[in-house]
């Protein structure tokens, strides 16, 4: 009432002001004066709405103030009620009880109310959960297996500790700093509380190397190792680049845009396919990066906003490596919250075309708050929408149990075999920026090209040998036994590529590894599946002899998305209409 009186007060204030300056003006008989004096009068009512306004700004002010105020007499209330519940139990409870482990369930449970992306992570779980995104963490660079209860060196990273003191694939590590592992039973968790720590630590390993007598000895200093976000980079056909990223990391950029300078370096590429499947996001800075190599200057890729967060917007730079190109975008149901941001920009602005099935429909912006413990939240701050207004998230008001069983949910209505299963809300209907296509918010991104899933590398009887680590046990082994001649008969990958071929002799000894599980065989599971089998056995060899993006270039050959991607890329006349809505 205050603010409203003093509002209506000032008005009345400003038009005597005005009046009393035109009776002034019509009663001066200075020659021009009427002239000068409507041009003070013009000058002086500027300058009193002006402060006009800055009062309503003020008392505008002063409301949110007396709000914000309010609602921080409110919080600090429960939070005093918290802490009062808290000193009672402590004080009073029959029991012994764990204050820290209380609290932090409270926590829990308060930001599972909030949104499903909303988490609390303890002070153990922090490093670990941001060193994928980090894209490092210090130890020695090695991949490993734990193989017959002895720790393998499956790779050294290039350029890391080991590989610099000179460890190879295939050596076991059989002491670690005067310690015996070997035949221990070690797990995982052993493995990296051994060998990981600072940089600049010294561990000393003693290691079993096949044609060597005696034990070796190695002293490896800890350092920096790169945790890669990029799995594949190489070329498909003459004129098709293929870059999967598994992760958008805080190098992601960096490894995106050197990959992609050496792919241009063939002077046919015109076409890139970049798959995002399974790819369940990370930094949006680094989403926003990407696209913008594909962008031309001044385009929106995304933006944030949130109740309390003002808009944010994204815009490309003009330097984009690849804005030219014919471009495919591969998604799936894992492809979520920085992957959506990639496709989902991509797709509003008719810049590619997007291959595959619906992604997740992750968007919420996270952000973190750390605890002086070294715990922290990542509490959802904002909302990220693609450059046509789509929020691509989505809903969540039944609860997380009931968000986190959308996928069966997709399986179970038939939407991962058929695109007309694809639930879509009219509601919220958008249109792409350049052709003016419908495009929906509320659910993820839905692909302008479906491809359903295929279910042959879902059987049962090889996804049993998969899980119960046959599979992988076999490869370990033979690679082990036949190291020699696998690198003297396949010198290089493309070699081995053309070359090499899983025989019927080699499966026989899997179904035989299987019989030892108690995995029974089954002749027609395996008759449906052996083209399947053979090709990821093939790539589970390559990757074991060379690197993951030998292993995606083997596994790749029959996938129906890449198919579909090449053929749509090498087709211009089925491109643009794909892009123009008119298929």
């Amino acid at each position: 009432m205050k603010i409203s009186g003093l509002l209506v007060t000032f008005n009345n204030v400003l038009k005597l002001g005005v009046w009393h300056q035109i009776w002034f003006i019509k009663s001066t008989n200075y020659p021009g004066g009427f002239i000068l004096k409507i041009i003070f009068v013009s000058l002086q009512f500027n300058i009193l709405v002006m402060i006009k306004n800055l009062v309503q700004w003020v008392a505008l002010l002063i409301l949110l103030i007396s709000f914000s105020f309010a609602n921080a007499q409110g919080v600090q209330s429960q939070a005093t009620k918290f802490n009062w519940l808290l000193r009672t139990i402590d004080s009073y409870y029959a029991d012994s009880v764990d204050v820290v482990k209380l609290t932090e369930a409270a926590m829990v449970k308060v930001l599972s109310e909030l949104d499903p992306h909303s988490v609390y992570i303890s002070e153990k779980e922090v490093a670990q959960m941001n060193e994928p995104l980090q894209g490092s963490f210090e130890g020695i660079g090695i991949s490993f297996n734990i193989f017959h209860d002895t720790l393998m060196v499956l790779q050294t990273i290039p350029g890391g500790p080991s590989e610099k003191v000179g460890l190879m694939a295939g050596d076991r590590i059989i002491y670690v700093d005067d310690t015996l592992i070997a035949g221990k039973g070690i797990t995982n968790k052993d493995v990296f509380k051994w060998l990981k720590g600072e940089k600049g630590t010294l561990v000393k390993v003693k290691i079993l190397r096949k044609g060597e007598k005696d034990l070796l000895d190695f002293d490896i200093i800890r350092d920096k190792i790169p945790i890669f976000s990029l799995d594949a980079s190489y070329m498909l056909d003459p004129k098709t680049g293929y870059i999967k990223l598994s992760r958008f990391s805080a190098t992601t950029t960096d490894e995106f845009v050197e990959a992609l300078n050496k792919l241009k370096l063939n002077p046919k590429i015109e076409n890139l396919i970049l798959d995002l499947r399974g790819n369940g996001g990370g930094f949006l800075r680094s989403a926003y990066e990407v696209v913008d190599q594909f962008f031309e200057n001044g385009q929106l890729v995304v933006y944030t906003q949130g109740l309390k967060s003002l808009r944010k917007d994204y815009i490309s730079t003009e330097e984009g490596v690849f804005e030219k190109g014919r471009l495919v975008v591969l998604i799936d149901g894992g492809s979520a919250s920085a992957s959506e941001i990639v496709s989902g920009a991509v797709q509003d602005w008719d810049r590619g075309v997007i291959v595959g099935r619906r992604s997740f429909g992750k968007g919420l912006v996270q952000q973190p708050y750390s605890y002086i413990d070294g715990s922290m939240i990542r509490l959802t701050t904002a909302h990220y929408y693609t450059p046509s207004g789509r929020c691509i998230q989505k809903p969540y008001s039944d609860g997380v149990e009931e968000y986190e069983n959308d996928f069966s949910e997709r399986l179970s209505r038939g939407e991962l075999f058929s695109k007309d299963s694809i639930n879509v809300n009219d509601s919220l209907k958008f249109k792409t920026l350049v052709n003016k296509r419908d495009v929906f918010g509320g659910g993820g991104v839905i692909p302008d090209v479906f491809i359903p899933m295929d279910t042959s590398s879902n059987y049962k009887y090889y996804n049993q040998l998969i899980r119960k680590n046959v599979v992988y046990q076999y490869v370990l082994d033979y690679v082990d036994m036949h190291r020699k001649e696998l690198t003297k008969d396949y010198p290089d990958f493309e070699t081995f590529k053309k070359s090499f071929e899983i025989t019927d002799t080699m499966l026989n000894s899997l179904w035989d590894e299987g019989l030892k599980k108690d995995i029974k065989k089954d002749d027609q599971s395996i008759e449906l599946q052996k083209e399947y089998i053979k090709r990821h056995l093939k790539a589970l060899f390559a990757r074991n002899l060379w690197n993951s993006s030998q292993f995606f270039e083997i596994i790749n050959e029959g996938e129906e998305e890449i198919i579909k991607a090449l053929s749509i890329l090498n087709d211009t006349k089925e491109y643009n209409s794909i892009l123009k809505g008119e298929k």
